[in-house]
């Protein structure tokens, strides 16, 4: 068979809820060699475990079927391979829906399922005890909903091999959809590192849909149509290199603040972001706008993995509920605050009556007050808002309680309480994420096809690659000149994210001769203190020169990240704007060219 040139491969889907209209435009307009879809986060896989655990034919991302019906014809006629983690905690019962649908409609289909990522009745009890927690050394939970190892592009590799048409994975690493048709395509072996990480980074850049091609972006204002948002294509070389685009005449944009906002997101460390297949060093990357809408990528480089999967685990944790209420007229923040601290309060004594435990965790945030910025941001005197009470508690019994005390604020407590919004608040298991690792070769991964299965081979563990992270001394800061001041925005884009109970904020320069402000500006102490408000950990931070970066990682900063937040903002999303507000000093020169003075 004749090897193509260049692969084309959009992605369709960025999370379970995306929108239902990225497929057919992809398809339709998109000329793909593959459609990828992205549906699974650790949040997800728990709702996909318990909704498997009261029905055998559930657990699976059902919007991925909804998605693809009305293109099954046109898959099968283009010849367009389908990937996606759409089965969750119940690939095969995904495969099944699926077919259902091609019989229905007369379209023959090679369907192949990836399994072996769940790991929840695999781990011998002996070894149960000898796993602890990637960052804590916490041992494991007895109660785990879901355990799944996040599985790399093997499995997908081998259906690409027997001829699958739609190819369904569990739980594997989201730029593996992306990888794996390119190590097909190009026949890359596993130990081509520098092409692994290529191909990783098309797979990242594109991963979560429509952020590369302007959702979530900075110039938000500059971007047309969102309401028929462009959703992301690669096309990449043998070689790695590759362009974003996305199809003709869509909404969105993609530009070099796109992708590199993209490039950044969630990524920790640029020299070792950690994959199953390789680890990849992004700091020498080039991003490089070609012509409207396309812009070329370039400079990964890859060293060897490591000889473990990183497993996430969910496991239920005591229980929790949030409730909100809205305030109006004069002085509505300072009823939010009064009233917030009585429910609780009154809370707290009737448990102490009734012999039940304190709260393990409690939280109120007045929305529409900034809220979301440290205790030094002017507040002013709106007069609405919404107050938002959260809470944990290890006994349900406890937290109904706290749901029915709410109402009290709307007859008896401070006026303007105007809407109890969503009525009577219900509570729900508390959550939580457990990393670890897992040696890879006791790991069983298998392909499913007709009516065979296929073992895959286990991946040649080599021994890992020691990196040595040097410190990039670009600029000699007491040589900058600074008479005046301008807001991060003005100089740069930024964008934030979560990574478990971490914050990733990534923050690029518009334009190179403002990257020694922003570096010597945004320094460990600087942000530490603009985000005290959050964090609980310390910040490491790195700086990418190609693209005139810096990287930050806010350790512990989301309040225990996702379902087990209490926080209004879990996972960081509002980090970046809260940092675009932070004051940079600049020289005479980039105060003119912004037309500051």
């Amino acid at each position: 068979m004749k090897r193509k040139k260049t692969v084309r491969i959009g992605c369709a889907s960025a999370f379970w809820g995306d929108t239902s209209t990225a497929a057919e435009q992809l398809v339709k307009k998109g000329s793909l060699d593959y459609l990828v879809f992205d549906f699974l986060a650790e949040v997800t896989m728990s709702i996909l475990a318990d909704a498997k655990a009261k029905d055998d034919k559930k657990g699976y991302a059902i919007d991925f079927v909804e998605h693809i019906r009305p293109i099954l014809d046109k898959i099968k006629e283009d010849k367009v391979v389908v990937i996606s983690n759409a089965g969750g905690m119940n690939p095969n019962a995904c495969k099944i829906a699926i077919e259902k649908d091609a019989i229905k409609f007369g379209i023959d289909l090679n369907i192949a399922v990836v399994t072996g990522d769940d790991l929840i009745d695999v781990i011998p009890s002996s070894k149960v005890s000898q796993i602890k927690e990637m960052e804590t050394g916490m041992p494991m939970p007895e109660n785990c909903l879901s355990m799944n190892a996040y599985i790399g592009s093997s499995g997908i590799v081998t259906a690409l091999k027997e001829g699958a048409d739609i190819i369904i994975t569990g739980r594997c690493v989201d730029s593996a959809l992306v990888l794996a048709p390119l190590m097909y395509e190009f026949k890359w072996n596993e130990n081509d590192y520098n092409m692994l990480a290529a191909g990783s980074l098309a797979g990242h850049i594109i991963e979560c849909g429509s952020q590369c091609t302007g959702g979530n972006f900075t110039d938000w204002k500059k971007v047309e149509n969102f309401n028929d948002m462009g959703f992301p294509i690669v096309e990449v070389s043998r070689n790695g290199d590759f362009i974003v685009s996305k199809p003709e005449s869509t909404g969105g944009v993609v530009n070099f603040g796109t992708v590199a906002e993209q490039l950044l997101y969630e990524i920790g460390d640029p020299s070792a972001y950690l994959l199953p297949d390789v680890v990849c060093d992004f700091t020498e990357v080039e991003i490089i706008e070609i012509q409207k809408d396309k812009v070329f990528v370039k400079g990964a480089k890859g060293y060897p993995p490591g000889p473990d999967y990183k497993v996430s685990a969910t496991y239920p944790d005591g229980y929790r509920v949030s409730g909100t209420l809205v305030i109006g007229g004069k002085h509505s923040v300072e009823k939010g605050n009064l009233i917030a601290k009585a429910i609780l309060e009154k809370c707290s004594r009737i448990y102490l009556e009734r012999n039940l435990l304190d709260f393990t965790r409690k939280s109120f945030d007045i929305i529409g007050s900034n809220s979301i910025y440290n205790e030094n941001s002017s507040v002013i005197d709106v007069k609405e808002v919404v107050l938002r009470i959260a809470a944990r508690h290890k006994q349900k019994e406890a937290l109904i309680i706290f749901a029915k005390e709410l109402a009290q604020a709307v007859t008896g407590m401070a006026p303007g309480v105007i809407n109890y919004l969503g009525g009577r608040p219900s509570v729900s298991p508390s959550i939580h994420l457990y990393s670890f690792l897992y040696p890879k070769n006791e790991v069983e991964i298998s392909v499913e096809i007709g009516k065979r299965v296929i073992p895959v081979d286990p991946p040649h563990l080599s021994r890992p690659y020691k990196l040595m992270r040097t410190k990039n001394l670009l600029y000699d800061s007491k040589s900058i000149d600074k008479e005046y001041s301008t807001p991060l925005i003005n100089l740069a884009y930024a964008r934030s994210g979560d990574k478990g109970n971490h914050a990733n904020i990534g923050v690029i320069a518009r334009k190179s001769h403002y990257f020694p402000y922003i570096n010597e500006a945004l320094t460990i102490k600087s942000i530490s203190k603009y985000f005290d408000h959050v964090l609980k950990g310390h910040v490491e931070r790195w700086e990418m020169p190609k693209i005139n970066a810096l990287n930050f990682l806010l350790k512990d900063s989301l309040g225990g990240g996702g379902m087990a937040s209490l926080n209004i903002d879990p996972q960081g999303k509002s980090y970046a704007q809260q940092i675009l507000e932070f004051s940079i000093p600049i020289c005479e020169k980039i105060a003119k060219e912004l037309n500051l003075i």
